[in-house]
């Protein structure tokens, strides 16, 4: 038996943390919640009204018109995701990797999951190819899929689906009758937002498809539940928004008041919030592309971030380094990176990819420092990555890798 079974780390109880940013509470966001901390009414199934009005303005002013009878409010992304999965019924696809809570939750519903591979490019969204085939496959073999869950800005890839990829994987669904699930908590967190192009499948299907956003991507603390979801237009919309409350009424899914509060200010997107999101985004940016140069540069594969705060590696090159510490699948690989590291470095198979292959996600949070003030010292710097605990946090990540290239060279067999 491995390691890993004998002490029970399973994919959910066991499973990867969401890669906070690390910071400091913005002020503003500190004094909202204290100031409702003293509300003892229940909140709404589903959200307030004026929860539900500034969600509708934070969808429309990304393209994507709302209102309050088409948005749902509940604490985090999972909550949503259970209750629509629970509301569409069927078998569900995903990307293969994605993120690690959503295969978890149809599980628990009894639903069978179907992983699809991804395009070279990207991550996040399926190969339109091969959905088509494996949406047949499974019909032919009994399968009921009706639920396709994608995302535009990817975790745990950090990649972000070119528009026209999108729209062949949209059309794809489309043919097959699929209702999509667009996860967009990281649509925010763009790298290079004037060059990156975010298309939402909402945007080419508006009437099959319901966005989720959870607020702990770009705009509340990871520790602070609440998530929205904006739900098609017409009658099918509605309906399926009454299911939804239905299944949400049932867990007693309902956004904790001070946090309910805390999420209509963020919502809003008023200027101080909005200049420490793009403060916060910069900064993962770079310090992202700097554990990037350093993975690759040592041999690993990785494709270049693009969005949130994390990166995903592939250290199959790295493999003659890696056996002769034990080192033989994505377990492994994730146990002895996060004892080296000293911070979460889960292995791919946690996010449905092959439990083989030598994968792993990397988040930057760990790497601004180990205490508030050298965190905060990150959001003030002009040039972060020069600060002395950020240039040992990424020298000790460099030496890690390099050293583990040094090793394969010396174990790769001759010619």
């Amino acid at each position: 038996m491995r390691q890993a079974d004998a002490v029970g780390q399973g994919p959910v109880r066991y499973g990867p943390v969401f890669p906070d940013d690390g910071l400091p509470v913005l002020p503003e966001l500190a004094t909202v919640l204290a100031a409702a901390a003293s509300r003892t009414e229940e909140q709404p199934v589903g959200g307030a009204p004026v929860l539900l009005d500034a969600a509708c303005g934070y969808f429309e002013r990304r393209g994507l018109p709302a209102e309050p009878a088409r948005v749902a409010a509940a604490p985090g992304a999972p909550a949503l995701l259970v209750a629509l999965t629970a509301a569409l019924g069927g078998d569900v696809l995903v990307p293969r990797p994605c993120a690690a809570w959503w295969a978890p939750y149809a599980r628990l519903l009894g639903r069978s999951v179907f992983h699809v591979g991804t395009p070279a490019e990207c991550g996040g969204v399926p190969d339109p190819y091969v959905l088509l085939e494996t949406v047949r496959r499974v019909r032919d073999e009994g399968g009921d899929p009706r639920l396709l869950v994608l995302s535009v800005a990817d975790d745990p890839t950090a990649t972000v689906a070119p528009p026209e990829v999108m729209h062949e994987t949209v059309e794809a669904a489309a043919a097959e009758g699929l209702h999509l699930v667009s996860d967009e908590t990281w649509r925010d967190t763009l790298h290079a937002p004037r060059a990156t192009m975010l298309l939402s499948p909402a945007e080419m299907l508006p009437d099959r498809v319901t966005v989720v956003t959870d607020l702990a991507g770009a705009l509340l603390p990871s520790g602070w539940p609440a998530a929205v979801a904006r739900f098609p237009a017409g009658r099918a919309g509605q309906a399926l928004r009454a299911r939804v409350l239905d299944v949400l009424t049932a867990l007693g899914a309902r956004v904790a008041a001070p946090v309910a509060a805390a999420a209509g200010h963020a919502l809003g997107e008023p200027p101080p919030a909005l200049t420490r999101r793009d403060t916060a985004v910069r900064l993962h940016a770079r310090v992202a592309a700097a554990a990037h140069a350093a993975v690759t540069g040592a041999g690993a594969f990785s494709r270049p971030p693009q969005a949130g705060r994390h990166l995903y590696v592939d250290l199959g090159p790295l493999r003659h380094a890696l056996t002769p510490q034990g080192v033989g699948d994505a377990q492994d690989l994730e146990e002895f990176l996060t004892a080296r590291l000293g911070m979460p470095a889960p292995g791919g198979h946690r996010f449905g990819d092959d439990l083989g292959a030598l994968r792993v996600r990397l988040s930057t949070g760990p790497l601004l420092g180990r205490t508030d003030t050298e965190r905060a010292e990150c959001l003030t710097s002009p040039l972060p990555l020069e600060l002395p605990h950020v240039q040992r946090a990424l020298m000790s990540l460099r030496s890690i890798f390099d050293d583990l290239r040094d090793d394969a060279q010396r174990w790769e067999p001759p010619r």
